[in-house]
């Protein structure tokens, strides 16, 4: 009997194009640089792999809702219901439609008469500061400012007037000089969970004629009586001209909003590059955030427990030394400086089955690297003693009194507890 038999074919080893010369040399300069030279062949964000008892401390999932049954079950049904819907941009949506009541929604819990949903928070900011900057318009900003917020001016092809770090004199002093702008702010910042001087800093634009953007990423849903955010929740919402956020944070989703003026979001749409050339977002995925503004505003109970686990783990680590560079919020950074001395502490507390997130160039100054714990609503007593004991333990493993930023802590005049970190 004759058998017919496929012959085995070998997929053909994969060649990829030449690259010429400017871009071997930039892609070198990578691995060269920062994979061998600086982390010895190893990669700072590629540590140990989580076991099933590790605290996750990585997530922006303040109010830990990104498995809540409700939110779930209500996008899960739309999936099932609509699929991926109609794909395109959402410049073409009109009248009665998910999308736009939705944007009514979360402006009116923001406390804004009008407002944009966007593909995330990033293209929120990119698209927002490339809509109301260009080459002749000063655009101040904190340097420790989201860097979706930088790629803006860099967008609008503006001037960047940098003012140190929450410094609303130094800001004064920049308006006085170049004249009325854009002032960017954050209003907690991602990297060290610091708080803006809001209402100093809505003073000075007042005063001045500028116009006031501010991020609320790490406080929409996290501050305010309903998690209304922290302009809101101080009165200022009249005063700030935009506010914008990622909804990828306590919102465990994934878009971007802007709060702003009716008149002002439909300009936004048909000027922002993102909101032309993006896809709007899909039905299921505006379905959950309807779930999630719902569960936001009712279950209160998170946002006390994520305020409570925060203040209870700032407190604890600053007794033991550690520099939390001003945190006021759920971020805690914990700032090693070089690259090398923070795979040392990632090591550490990953051998302790903490896991946090590497900060490091672009994202910090090049010796200012770190890690950052994320807190969240749903960490236990018994999580939270884990946390503490694992960084009173590892103080001396990874060489905590001799950090920059330990120094500058002891500069300041705090005393360095007796421990294993001297």
């Amino acid at each position: 009997m004759n058998h017919l038999v496929t012959p085995f074919a070998r997929t053909p080893a994969f060649v990829n194009a030449p690259e010429p010369d400017f871009l071997a040399r930039r892609v070198n300069r990578y691995y060269q640089e920062r994979v061998l030279d600086t982390w010895d062949g190893g990669h700072i964000m590629r540590g140990r792999h989580p076991g099933p008892d590790a605290i996750h401390l990585s997530s922006n999932d303040y109010l830990s809702l990104a498995r809540h049954p409700r939110i779930l079950r209500t996008a899960a049904e739309k999936l099932a219901d609509e699929g991926n819907g109609l794909l395109m941009s959402a410049i073409f949506l009109h009248g009665d439609n998910p999308l736009l009541n939705l944007e009514r929604r979360l402006a009116n819990f923001m406390g804004a008469e009008s407002g944009v949903l966007c593909q995330s928070g990033f293209a929120a900011n990119t698209g927002l500061v490339q809509s109301i900057a260009d080459e002749k318009t000063p655009v101040y900003v904190d340097m420790m400012a989201h860097m979706s917020l930088w790629e803006g001016i860099r967008s609008a092809g503006a001037r960047a007037v940098v003012f140190h770090h929450n410094d609303v004199e130094h800001l004064e002093r920049q308006v006085l000089k170049h004249g009325p702008g854009v002032i960017l702010v954050d209003s907690v910042y991602s990297t060290n969970g610091s708080v803006c001087p809001l209402a100093e800093v809505v003073d000075v634009g007042i005063r001045h004629g500028c116009v006031l953007v501010v991020d609320e990423s790490h406080s929409l849903g996290t501050h305010g009586r309903q998690g209304e955010g922290m302009v809101e929740d101080l009165g200022l919402s009249h005063k700030v001209h935009f506010r914008t956020a990622s909804l990828a944070k306590a919102f465990a989703g994934r878009a971007g909003f802007i709060a702003c003026s009716e008149r002002f979001s439909e300009y936004f749409k048909f000027e922002s590059n993102p909101a032309i050339f993006s896809s709007t977002l899909l039905p299921h995925e505006v379905a959950g955030l309807e779930a999630t503004l719902e569960v936001t505003r009712e279950e209160h109970w998170r946002r006390l427990a994520l305020r409570a686990n925060a203040a209870y783990l700032r407190e604890r680590l600053d007794e033991l030394g550690y520099n939390l560079n001003g945190s006021q919020s759920q971020i805690i950074a914990l700032e090693s400086g070089t690259e090398r001395q923070t795979i040392v502490l990632r090591d550490a507390l990953e051998a302790r089955g903490i896991f946090g997130s590497v900060f490091c160039a672009p994202a910090t100054p090049k010796n200012r690297s770190l890690i950052r714990l994320s807190i969240n609503a749903t960490l236990t007593e018994e999580e939270l003693e884990r946390i503490v004991d694992a960084c009173r333990d590892i103080r001396g493993e990874v060489d905590m009194a001799n950090w920059a930023s330990t120094r500058r802590k002891a500069a300041r005049g705090d005393a360095l507890p007796h421990s294993d970190a001297a």
